[in-house]
């Protein structure tokens, strides 16, 4: 086993910390779950993003699977039924925020947050969460993404009619919630979506010349003009690469090549020298261009390198990997020391001060996708 300490101390602070605060502080008595979380622990009172009620809902599910005896289901089935009733517009698409009592505040449908509410219905109807309907509520969803959405080629569209740029990061976080239905069993059209995204980041969105992803393409998926064609995100980079990983061991298609390109991107030009944390961004170069380390990065990289390692038959590599967990591993408690536990920093500035902020509730998603991924290692999931 892999990180046994590492994983006992990340299971204590999910079950003894987190997971209680952002359910007794971080849920709104009156409906769905509170934004942030003010580094002394009062919630703060804004506006509701849907990201953020899919991902929490999400994250209770994944604590419950992990074996958190607290009220999962409750947390759960509370944010559901929140974004269920509260964002779903009247073509079938969800709008992007609302005011804390659910009245609508912007009626836009986001790619990136249409990818979500996708990802948190599969993992509700896995858990047992929601009725019946869920199944078919996200096979309405994908079906009128792709009738209102769908890009002439491949891909999706931002919007109709057409917005440009067309982005990578919507498109990463579509696949993550296909493969989720396809890891449940269900295949359509789940799997013929995935296919095609999986073939749009191979083909059109890796830089045949580094190996990594950009963030922003023009209508033909070339990367944009100008600085915005040249953004190269570490912890994206990590992300595709876990991702072509997972579709490979889902769908049979074998892109092991492309995954470690993305991953030695990420790790050799992304990670500052001194903080060993990595960074916003680069340039197509691999120069950085955004020197901040935020904190979802930090949870990306110890996933898969996590993953990485118990791929591997290679000893060397695989003590190479662990290693890279490790230090991440390290780098992410540094933000989650903060003087309410269970509660996190988010940006780590270049002079080694961390941005005064509350706590985001967006973060947790990410902490739990790359805590499950470290507990199985330590053998405690």
């Amino acid at each position: 086993m892999m990180l046994e300490a590492e994983a006992r101390w990340a299971r204590e602070w999910l079950f003894d910390a987190a997971l209680p605060l952002w359910w007794q502080v971080g849920a709104d008595p009156a409906g769905g779950f509170f934004e942030k979380i003010a580094l002394d622990g009062k919630p703060v009172i804004a506006p509701r993003r849907l990201r953020v009620q899919t991902r929490q809902t999400y994250a209770f599910i994944e604590g419950g699977r992990l074996g958190w005896q607290g009220p999962w289901r409750e947390a759960a089935e509370h944010g559901l039924s929140f974004f269920m009733g509260n964002y779903r517009r009247a073509d079938g698409l969800f709008r992007c925020l609302v005011a804390p009592d659910g009245r609508p505040l912007d009626d836009t449908a986001d790619l990136y947050d249409q990818a979500f509410v996708l990802f948190a219905l599969a993992h509700a109807r896995a858990a047992g969460i929601g009725d019946s309907d869920l199944l078919a509520a996200a096979r309405s969803l994908q079906a009128e993404l792709t009738a209102q959405r769908a890009h002439p080629v491949i891909g999706f569209e931002e919007a109709t009619p057409r917005v440009l740029p067309l982005r990578s990061n919507p498109h990463m976080h579509l696949l993550e919630a296909q493969l989720a239905w396809v890891a449940e069993g269900i295949t359509e059209p789940f799997e013929g979506v995935a296919r095609a995204i999986v073939e749009l980041g191979a083909t059109r969105l890796l830089d045949p010349q580094t190996g990594a992803i950009g963030e922003y393409y023009d209508g033909d998926w070339s990367f944009a003009e100008g600085a915005p064609g040249a953004v190269r995100e570490p912890g994206h980079q990590f992300e595709w690469a876990y991702l072509f990983r997972h579709a490979g061991d889902l769908l049979g298609v074998d892109h092991r090549a492309a995954s470690d390109r993305l991953y030695a991107f990420g790790s050799r030009f992304g990670i500052a020298p001194d903080r060993r944390a990595a960074i916003f961004a680069v340039d197509a170069a691999g120069t950085p261009t955004d020197p901040r380390a935020r904190l979802w990065a930090q949870t990306e990289r110890l996933r898969t390198a996590l993953v990485f390692a118990a791929a591997t038959s290679d000893a060397d590599a695989r003590d190479a990997f662990i290693a890279d967990a490790r230090e991440a591993f390290e780098v992410l408690k540094v933000y989650l020391d903060v003087p309410v536990a269970g509660l996190w920093r988010d940006q780590w500035l270049a002079d080694g001060a961390f941005l005064e902020e509350p706590a985001p509730a967006s973060s947790f998603y990410h902490i739990l996708s790359a805590f499950v991924v470290l507990l199985k290692a330590g053998g405690l999931a």
